[in-house]
């Protein structure tokens, strides 16, 4: 299995909530586009930027969701997201929050950015800059796990990406020894991830409307 940063802090955030939101692609492509919408991306952008416990969980869902629609995202096989991975791994950091920041500024919802930028900080011991992307995180987490409970095929945690998967299953703590079935559907992959009894079901989007 593929793991990222383990981030325990993570845990009183995620398993505080229990309402499932339903997810309306449609409307969520609409609300942002709509200047008018208080849903509208550059509206919700500002403060999530700002202040990111400031958005309530319907505003946080389209902002985690509504990236499916934004143009200019970060890709994990972008030249600049390698050089960002790269500068972590030489425990160059400075250099590190230099690029993560510039990706961020690029693609501010991208899990993969902010988890590299948050260890970085923590590195660097910058509380400041830690805390509020700690937020922002804890906030796009707390969509992932609001949208189902994983229990069944019917209710899957759905996530935009598949490094987005992979960061979700380690805040679940979901150690060695689970194997992965997936199986194709309409608008994306359904992977199970099975030990023993147990089975998390977790959807990865691929929408095409």
């Amino acid at each position: 299995m593929r793991y990222y940063f383990f981030l325990p802090f993570l845990f009183l955030s995620i398993f505080g909530f229990s309402q499932k939101s339903k997810i309306d692609f449609k409307s969520i492509e609409k609300n942002l586009k709509d200047s008018q919408s208080p849903y509208n991306y550059d509206r919700l952008i500002f403060k999530y930027k700002g202040i990111p416990k400031s958005l309530d969980s319907i505003e946080a869902q389209h902002l985690y969701y509504g990236r499916n629609f934004e143009v200019g995202k970060v890709s994990t096989s972008d030249e600049g997201f390698k050089n960002l991975a790269e500068s972590f791994k030489d425990n160059n950091f400075d250099e590190c929050i230099k690029i993560g920041k510039e990706l961020y500024g690029q693609d501010p919802t991208n899990l993969d950015v902010l988890l590299i930028l948050l260890r970085a900080y923590d590195y660097k011991k910058d509380a400041g800059n830690f805390t509020h992307h700690l937020a922002q995180l804890r906030l796009l987490a707390d969509v992932i796990k609001n949208s189902g409970d994983g229990k069944s095929e019917k209710t899957p945690f759905v996530v935009n990406s598949v490094g987005d998967e992979y960061i979700f299953l380690n805040i679940l703590n979901l150690g060695e020894g689970y194997t992965k079935s997936s199986k194709t559907v309409k608008d994306g992959i359904i992977d199970i991830w099975e030990k023993d009894n147990s089975k998390i079901y977790i959807k990865v989007l691929y929408l095409d409307f």
